[in-house]
């Protein structure tokens, strides 16, 4: 049976795409809200990992290369034990693979970078 061949109520509804605005006034308060700020606590947690990432680099960049590792491992550090203590919704982008996953590689790197910077002897000029 095809479409045209149903009396004219029952004809089959037009599909709803999910997540699309059913009213005018959705419409109209979707365009006018934008997001200028982290929706979770993780997001801006998050910020705070890469903020205290960025200083770390700028002092690797000033010439204290161990120091500033120390401040990038941990940062990574920090963000796997906020990654752990975190609900998945709250997690934000600190969530990016399996909970476990995300806490393994972030402080498997970060206590690998401590160890380096800690391990390397200084060389002469």
């Amino acid at each position: 049976m095809t479409d045209s061949a149903l009396p004219d109520d029952r004809l089959p509804e037009e599909p709803v795409h999910a997540g699309a605005p059913e009213t005018e006034e959705q419409v109209d308060e979707q365009a006018t809200v934008e997001r200028r700020y982290p929706s979770t606590i993780g997001g801006a947690f998050y910020l705070g990992v890469l903020i205290t990432s960025s200083i770390g680099f700028a002092i690797v960049l000033g010439g204290n290369w161990r120091l500033g590792i120390r401040w990038l491992a941990s940062s990574l550090l920090a963000a796997a034990a906020l990654r752990l203590v975190l609900p998945e919704r709250d997690a934000g982008m600190l969530a990016v693979r399996h909970r476990l996953v995300d806490v393994g590689l972030l402080a498997g790197v970060g206590g690998l970078l401590i160890f380096l910077a800690e391990t390397i002897p200084d060389q002469p000029l």
